[in-house]
Parts: C-alpha cells; structure tokens; sequence
C-alpha cells in the first residue's frame, strides 16, 4: 500500500519506518530539511531501540523515502497519516494548529480518494474538525480516520510490530476495510482490530493514559503515607498486585510520571471536562500528586543538609524521562537539577543518550560527566534520577570509595537499602525509612 506519514517526530518516524517494515511504499514528510538529510543518511534525530536499524534496512530497499514535497507525497498515497505535534497550550488544552495546517494543505493537494488518518493524540472532535478543513478545499471523495498510537517509548517499535490491539475509529466501511487490510500483517498472533466511531477512538487514547498517570500518582500518594507510618511501600506494592483486578504495571513508587505524553494528555483531558461543564477532580488530583512527587523528592535532600545545599556537588544518574530513550520532555531531572542549581549546588550528570538534549536545555551550568563513576567522583551524594539497566547493579564498593561522602537519594526504589546500609551509605527512598549507618 502507498502511504505517506506526515511529521518525523517521534509517533511519525516510528509508524512510517514500521509500516514500510511490512512491505509498504512509505513516504515520510517534513518541514526540517536538515533533519530530512540526516534520516535519509540513516542518522535518527531520536534514540529508540531498533528503529535506526529498521531505517537503514527500509531506505536502500526504496520502501522509506524523506521528503519536504507535501504535495508529492499526498498525491502519491492512498492513505495520509497525520503525526505532527499537539503541544500543551497555556491554559492546558492541545494545540492543534499544526494538525490544521496539515489538513488544509492536504486538502488543495487531494487527487483522488484518500484516507487521512489522524495519528496525533488530539482530542475529541478533531476529526470532524479535520473533515471540514478538507472539505473547504477540495470536492474530491476522502474519509477521516481516528488511529491513535498506543506507543511505550524504549519499547516503541516493538508494540508497533506487535500491537496489544489496534483502534480505529471510522465511520466509514470503506476507509475501515482499508485500515484493516493496512494493520492485518500486524496482528497474525490474533490481537484485536477494534472499530468504534470516530469520537469514541479519540477519546480512547486520553483516557487510557489518563488512567495510567492516576495509578502511577496513586502508588505515589500511598508510598508517601507508608514512609511516615513505618510501612514499606515495596510490600505494600507486592500486595496490591497480587490482585488480579489491579494489576503489577504503573504502580511503582519514584518521581512521578514524565515524557511528552502522561503529562499533556491529563491536562488536555481536564480542559476538556471543564469545556463540557464537567468534573475532573480525580484527574486534577493525579495532576497535583505528580508535581508535588519531584517537591518531596528534594525536600528530603534539603533535610538531610538542614536546608543548606551551597557548594555541595551531586551526581545525577540519569537526565532522560525514563530509560531507553533520550527524551526529557516534562522528565523529573529538570525540576530537581535546577532547584538545586538555584539553591548553590554543583551537578555532575551522566545519561546514556540524554546528553544533546540536556544540553540545549542546562547549556554549561552543569558538568557532563563521561560515565556514572565519572560522576561520583568527589560527589557528597547520589541520586539516581532514571533506572537504565546500567545503574542496576554498580560496584558500591568503587562508588563509596570515589564519593566525598557515601550518600545516596534513589528515586525510583532501586536498590537494597537494607545492604546498602550495612555498607556504610545513607540511603534514602520513596515509601520506606532506612536509618543511617553508625559510621557516617
């Protein structure tokens, strides 16, 4: 099938490079000609395990081709997604503009029967929206299609290839025959299509993420009031899970949720109940935990120095969102390295990927070390900010002897702090109180 994928952030460089992986003719479309360069070079402006592999096996073959000829690109597809960006506006909502530039232009360029699919996570009535676009610039025959991405970042391509189940919201029999031909080599293992209406598919994306964001505030809030009862939020985790009815995932304790779709997608859920003349208390709730989460966090490196941080260095383990990705849009490591900037600190960071990114947003206020021990170095304490595989198993024993002062802050509940107390570390956690070692 001839496709074209409008936008190569990070839903629209997965898809298209996933869906020329099945044997489609892809064309992917962008405004950045420097970026365009780069892909059709097989240089991948973002870190996903597998994906640069999958482009540089796609490309040579002519299945995955770059442009910035909108023009060429929808002329030349059956089937248009749209994968642009909705960023957070200021009062909360998505910006769509870029959703409806891209519709208007597609429209003046239509020649023939087209499916455009919007892709982006856009809310509720987007779609309807999209239609008129088109319709005010073109008489030609077209359906739109809601077909929202359902996409973990580290594990990106992978649920892509192998999707727990695909949505697609249609009102339309033609357009959802073909979507279902599009994504039948997808779901050979049986996974299910699911056909629902337009606005039913928009809405499905929102409250499934929304959902995820309050089960991780929801272990938050509950690992907090363990650490001042004297429980153990670990256990109490174990507990909960063994229930069928909750569920093991989302309900670790840390630093709350970042990325760029947990955060965006709760805030643009709550502009829409408040639009509709609705109630979003728990949405709101889930919103207010997950900032006050990273609040806590530092307030319990403030106390350990009596509020006086001035002329201390920290090593940061970990600047991305989460691991395996370079992503750190809305990521924890923001606030907290620059509250501690703010209050005298030295920072001394190590990611595996991060590094671009974190510079263009810390610039040289922070030094950028070559490897976690790098970072330790002279370090008075560390604090373990995102939990890629790498940091799961160190040499403590290296780690005290290179620290200033062996003092760790763990905040996402990595390590045995029963053992590392027995080593000689102050070790401090989310949901569970460890008492510091006599010899500090």
């Amino acid at each position: 099938m001839k496709i074209c994928v409008i936008g190569t952030g990070y839903v629209g460089l997965v898809a298209g490079t996933c869906l020329a992986e099945m044997g489609n003719e892809v064309i992917c479309v962008d405004k950045d000609k420097n970026k365009l360069e780069k892909l059709a070079k097989g240089i991948v402006p973002i870190y996903e395990p597998g994906l640069e592999e999958l482009i540089n096996t796609n490309v040579p073959e002519g299945r995955l081709k770059f442009t910035d000829d909108l023009k060429m690109a929808v002329q030349n597809s059956a089937v248009c997604f749209i994968a642009v960006g909705t960023p957070q506006g200021d009062d909360g909502s998505a910006d769509l503009s870029y959703v409806y530039n891209v519709a208007s232009d597609v429209g003046k360029y239509m020649n023939g029967y087209k499916v455009i699919v919007d892709k982006s996570t856009v809310p509720v009535g987007t779609a309807q929206k999209v239609t008129e676009i088109i319709k005010s610039q073109t008489d030609i025959e077209f359906d739109v299609v809601s077909n929202p991405e359902f996409l973990k970042q580290g594990a990106a391509v992978d649920d892509f290839l192998k999707p727990d189940r695909v949505v697609i919201g249609s009102n339309s029999q033609r357009a959802t025959e073909i979507m279902q031909e599009l994504y039948s080599p997808f779901l050979r293992t049986g996974n299910p299509v699911i056909i629902m209406d337009v606005k039913s598919a928009e809405m499905t994306k929102y409250a499934a993420n929304s959902f995820l964001a309050v089960k991780i505030s929801y272990a938050n809030e509950i690992a907090n009031i363990c650490e001042k009862v004297g429980a153990d939020a670990e256990m109490v985790r174990i507990g909960m899970c063994s229930d069928k009815r909750i569920g093991s995932q989302f309900l670790f304790a840390g630093l709350g949720y970042g990325g760029s779709c947990f955060p965006k997608d709760v805030k643009a859920m709550i502009k829409t109940a408040q639009i509709n003349g609705c109630s979003s208390s728990l949405l709101e709730a889930a919103d207010t935990v997950n900032k006050e989460q990273r609040t806590l966090f530092i307030n319990k490196i403030l106390d350990r120095y009596n509020g006086d941080i001035s002329g201390k260095t920290f090593a940061i383990w970990g600047l991305a969102f989460k691991p395996k990705t370079n992503d750190m849009r809305e990521a924890p490591s923001i606030t907290i390295i620059n509250e501690l900037l703010k209050r005298g600190a030295k920072i001394k960071a190590y990611d595996p990927k991060a590094f671009d990114l974190a510079e263009t947003i810390f610039g040289d206020k922070i030094e950028y070390s070559k490897s976690a021990y790098d970072a330790i170095e002279d370090a008075d304490a560390m604090l373990l900010l995102t939990e890629w595989n790498e940091f799961r198993r160190p040499n403590f024993d290296r780690i005290k002897n290179e620290m200033k002062h062996p003092v760790i802050f763990d905040g996402r509940n990595q390590y045995n702090g029963k053992r590392l107390t027995e080593k000689g570390f102050e070790y401090y956690c989310i949901g569970k109180n460890f008492p510091a070692p006599v010899n500090v």
